[in-house]
């Protein structure tokens, strides 16, 4: 399966459930144990805001090669207007970018790229 011409809304959904995991991975090696708390240390990184602030630094600082950019792009520009209610269209378009390229980091099997993203993500809060 060619993973570069796959929906990227798929490529999204596969993201959003890695990137919960990196997430949930290092919270818990921080050693939250009460899951009020990792609840709300998890909206930290897996909001639709932060997500969009996280790809944006990325962009800033020029991390993504072209394939990888490509990919975005396409996320950032999907046709459609639906989104969550809590957040506005294009903070949405930017959060699915950065899980569109997660996903497809891990559908290539690509986990040290992912490794990169994450740990830049996880350190930068």
């Amino acid at each position: 399966m060619d993973f570069k011409t796959l929906n990227v809304l798929s490529l999204a959904y596969v993201g959003d459930a890695v990137y919960e995991i990196y997430v949930r991975r290092y919270l818990i090696q921080q050693k939250i144990v009460k899951v009020d708390l990792l609840q709300k240390e998890a909206v930290k990184y897996v909001s639709a805001k932060k997500q969009s602030e996280f790809l944006k630094k990325l962009l800033q600082l020029n991390f993504f090669n072209s394939e990888e950019l490509n990919i975005i792009s396409r996320a950032r520009n999907h046709k459609g207007n639906r989104h969550p209610k809590n957040t506005d269209i294009v903070t949405y378009k930017y959060s699915t970018g950065l899980e569109a390229i997660i996903g497809y980091l891990y559908l290539n099997n690509n986990f040290d790229r992912i490794d990169e993203i994450m740990n830049y993500i996880l350190e930068v809060k």
